[in-house]
């Protein structure tokens, strides 16, 4: 058996919640802690929320939580909670005023991002702006809007069924074309390379974690022969979709939003900083 207090064999910190002083219960024999924790689901109530590494405004922003999604909280420390988001397993501090009570969700916005309303009207007062992925609890509708829990609505057209998936994942990439760049984002606001991935496999029902380094250890399999749409390549740092063989989908930093661009000048350009194409990988 593995000696807990051994930092080589500890699970990584990034998707399970320990540290020093304190570890979530199911790790007990696996990390040596004071303390251990069983935690209580909470879900976001804001419309999107930063987890960052610190309990301190100017942390890291290591991802983000959208509307409904739950997280899991092990401590809470005075403005701050630290946990675990359900969604993908990532682990880090979240405000705890954007934290409610958890509800079952019955739905998630499949528009790109959509107006929260104060009533089934266009030109009623907007409350919030929520964003692709986002968890509803829809008790009913209202003509042509989703009535939502405390008197809300949202335009019916622009959710779907927690449990009804798009088919094309490229294609719900592209929807993000132009978006902004924003380390650690998730949300149409601006987001990052791995969660462009992360987002457009989930909208159609495939789990996928965070962190590309995650992504390429379990998405798909490696690709040996001709390139093809939907293709996942992998830089060190860094991951892209193939539209097709010569055109790569991609959020980046030199560009600084989400582009589509031709595949051989891309990566000679990326490999300047990140090096050569670590692999290829194709989902099933």
């Amino acid at each position: 058996m593995a000696d807990p207090s051994d930092p080589r064999t500890k699970p990584d910190p990034r998707v399970n919640p320990w540290r020093d002083d304190l570890a979530a219960e199911h790790l007990r024999g696996e990390i040596d802690a004071p303390v251990y924790a069983r935690g209580h689901d909470r879900a976001v109530v804001a419309p999107v929320t930063a987890l960052r590494r610190a309990p301190a405004h100017g942390a890291m922003m290591d991802t983000q939580l959208l509307l409904g999604e739950k997280f899991r909280v092990y401590e809470e420390r005075g403005p701050w909670v630290w946990g675990q988001a359900q969604s993908d397993d990532y682990v880090g501090y979240v405000l705890a005023e954007d934290l409610g009570v958890d509800i079952a969700m019955t739905h998630r916005v499949t528009a790109l991002r959509s107006f929260i309303y104060t009533d089934p009207d266009i030109k009623s007062r907007p409350l919030m702006a929520v964003s692709m992925g986002a968890r509803l609890r829809v008790p009913g509708v209202e003509g042509a809007f989703a009535a939502l829990p405390g008197g809300s609505y949202i335009f019916a057209d622009h959710i779907g069924a927690a449990d009804a998936h798009s088919h094309d994942f490229v294609q719900v990439a592209e929807r993000f074309i132009g978006v902004p760049y924003l380390w650690g984002g998730r949300e149409s606001l601006g987001l990052d390379c791995s969660a462009l991935v992360q987002t457009a496999l989930s909208m159609c029902g495939h789990a996928c974690p965070r962190d590309s380094d995650m992504q390429e250890a379990v998405l798909g399999a490696p690709v040996s022969g001709n390139l093809a749409r939907g293709d996942l390549v992998f830089w060190k740092g860094h991951v892209g979709i193939l539209q097709d063989a010569d055109t790569l989908l991609h959020a980046n930093a030199t560009h600084m939003c989400v582009v589509s661009e031709p595949f051989a000048p891309a990566t000679k350009r990326i490999g300047e900083t990140a090096g050569d194409i670590r692999q290829i990988r194709r989902m099933a």
